[in-house]
């Protein structure tokens, strides 16, 4: 068990911190900055599975498929839990982590010059049930890459590029990758946050 951010919050009403059940440093990040306290358990899912499954699915329902696995996968009798996943869409095509380097590379290639939109989901579960879950959208502009600067980026971040759809944390070196962004900071990040705010505060957890 990762446990972080156990302080006890202003605002918090539960008597154990919220269960986030990914590894997201963004997530983490967001989390910590509102005081919602948590500990971190990340579900082990076949995220290839699942997506298999939803073949010809659009991008949101492909998404919450994988926020909601992740909670359920976790969820545990009286305690709230919050599953995420993130996957890109452009052109028709919908993205998730690139499996490999290689795969990063032809994704990064792709997006060069173009429109996608991100789409974040988020799940709360409880005994074993979600008691909420939405996706919130972001679109972002990534501006014409050089072969050169493809290249000096995925060395720069090595695996990283594995880790998050599009292959890009924006809140690093990957906000070198864009001429504009449209959207809330929290999605980008990969959590919708004012959002899950309001459905803790309905759950009682936090208080109103």
């Amino acid at each position: 068990m990762d446990v972080t951010a156990r302080s006890t919050s202003t605002f918090w009403r539960e008597s154990a911190p919220l269960i986030l059940a990914s590894k997201s440093a963004g997530r983490r990040q967001a989390l910590l900055h509102s005081g919602v306290p948590f500990e971190i358990i990340p579900a082990d899912v076949d995220e290839r599975a699942i997506e298999s499954r939803l073949d010809g699915a659009d991008a949101d329902a492909i998404a919450l498929a994988l926020a909601r696995a992740k909670a359920l996968a976790i969820s545990a009798a009286g305690r709230l839990v919050l599953g995420a996943d993130q996957v890109a869409s452009c052109e028709g095509r919908i993205f998730g982590k690139p499996p490999t380097m290689r795969d990063a590379e032809a994704l990064l290639r792709f997006l060069s010059g173009r429109r996608h939109r991100l789409h974040s989901a988020i799940a709360l579960a409880r005994d074993g049930a979600v008691v909420f879950a939405t996706v919130g959208v972001a679109d972002l502009t990534m501006r014409a890459l050089s072969e050169d600067f493809i290249a000096a980026y995925l060395t720069a971040v090595g695996e990283n590029a594995l880790t998050s759809a599009g292959a890009y944390q924006i809140e690093g070196l990957g906000a070198q990758l864009f001429s504009k962004v449209e959207g809330d900071h929290w999605t980008i990040m990969g959590l919708p946050l004012l959002e899950l705010l309001e459905a803790l505060r309905r759950e009682g957890a936090l208080l109103s």
